[in-house]
């Protein structure tokens, strides 16, 4: 399966702004994505509120992994941008 590993590029991490944006991509997607902390368990990237359970900060590692790898590109893409940037 597909997967690339980012690093988070939000400053405050992936937080609820972060997370909603992230979550809306992978609905749009239309495929199951997760994300995982290195050496972590993945969770539902569809779902804000599971992103925000990683606890990824900003420069932390997370493994994005779907079985479409234009999905894993588009979310790895999002995790390594500043989403909180004006």
């Amino acid at each position: 399966m597909p997967s690339q590993t980012v690093s988070v590029g939000s400053r405050v991490g992936l937080h609820a702004r972060p997370a909603a944006l992230i979550a809306e991509a992978v609905g749009k997607a239309g495929v199951p994505v997760t994300l995982a902390t290195v050496g972590g368990a993945p969770v539902d990237a569809g779902s804000p509120l599971m992103i925000m359970t990683l606890g990824a900060k900003q420069g932390m590692d997370v493994v994005v992994t779907s079985e479409d790898q234009a999905a894993v590109d588009r979310i790895a893409g999002l995790v390594a941008q500043d989403l909180d940037a004006e």
